[in-house]
């Protein structure tokens, strides 16, 4: 399922025209990404926890040349499934 089918599926079993669940998925998306920037958690009980982990700066090695090269530190998003969605998974 890409985003367009999302809008889709959501406009459908809301009864919402595709142009106001649009707008609901991406407030929905935006909140999310609002909140992981700032450092902040979102849980969703019974689906999920959205959250943000912190990478370390590495020395790692270039493939084609061999030659050590600096990976600088970074955030990453992690997502981890709430026991519902596993259940509804299963």
């Amino acid at each position: 399922m890409n985003k367009q089918e999302l809008i889709g599926a959501v406009a459908e079993t809301t009864g919402m025209t595709k142009n106001d669940a649009s707008k609901a998925v991406e407030a929905v998306f935006d909140s999310i990404s609002a909140q992981l920037k700032k450092g902040d958690e979102v849980r969703l009980v019974g689906f999920g926890t959205f959250s943000v982990s912190k990478r370390k700066a590495s020395t790692g090695r270039n493939p084609r040349t061999g030659e050590p090269m600096k990976i600088n530190a970074s955030s990453q998003p992690k997502f981890k499934p709430g026991k519902g969605l596993k259940d509804a998974v299963n």
